[in-house]
């Protein structure tokens, strides 16, 4: 069996695509999805499977969402090695005092070059800063998320993909929890 941790981008987000955990939990346990865990109601699902493929488990993952609620959901689906590599690559979290409630990461749907970084014109949104790391980029907000133009909606328009956002706090318990889990 391999887990797999699915990010849903968009549920239960100001009262839109709004589905309680437990009927999403059901719902992928009848498609034959074993050991089903949420946290939190923001869309994270730990799955385990035969199936090796990421991209095969999202698709499953939308269709069965689409099937039973109706909403087309962007389902981004990551291993443990991505929440690791989250600790090893992020540049903002080995500042001396890093303040670890502005830090975030986007989890898009492709990986990245480093030139991508110019794509997202960056700069336009000081004193917000962001890096790039394979399919994650590395956020540092300087007020908030709530009040910054650098959200998952520019993201995704800029380099064309789908991104899916996550604060430091739920980054570091869904490792938590995936660690757990094997």
């Amino acid at each position: 069996m391999t887990t797999h941790l699915a990010l849903l981008r968009g549920i239960n987000v100001s009262g839109h695509n709004m589905i309680k955990m437990d009927l999403l939990k059901t719902t992928l346990e009848k498609v034959g999805f074993a050991n089903v865990e949420t946290y939190v109601q923001s869309g994270n699902v730990f799955v385990d499977t035969e199936e090796e493929s990421a991209a095969k488990v999202g698709f499953i993952i939308k269709q069965e969402i689409f099937k039973a609620f109706g909403y087309d959901v962007p389902t981004i689906v990551i291993g443990i090695a991505d929440l690791q590599n989250c600790f090893k690559n992020n540049p903002y979290l080995k500042e001396k005092d890093a303040d670890v409630k502005k830090l975030y990461v986007a989890f898009v749907s492709k990986e990245l070059r480093s030139e991508n970084i110019n794509d997202l014109k960056i700069s336009q949104f000081k004193p917000d800063i962001a890096a790039i790391d394979q399919n994650r980029i590395f956020i540092k907000y300087a007020v908030g998320a709530g009040k910054t133009r650098l959200d998952q909606k520019y993201i995704e328009k800029k380099l064309n993909l789908t991104a899916t956002i996550r604060n430091w706090n739920s980054v570091t318990n869904l490792l938590k929890m995936y660690e757990e889990r094997i």
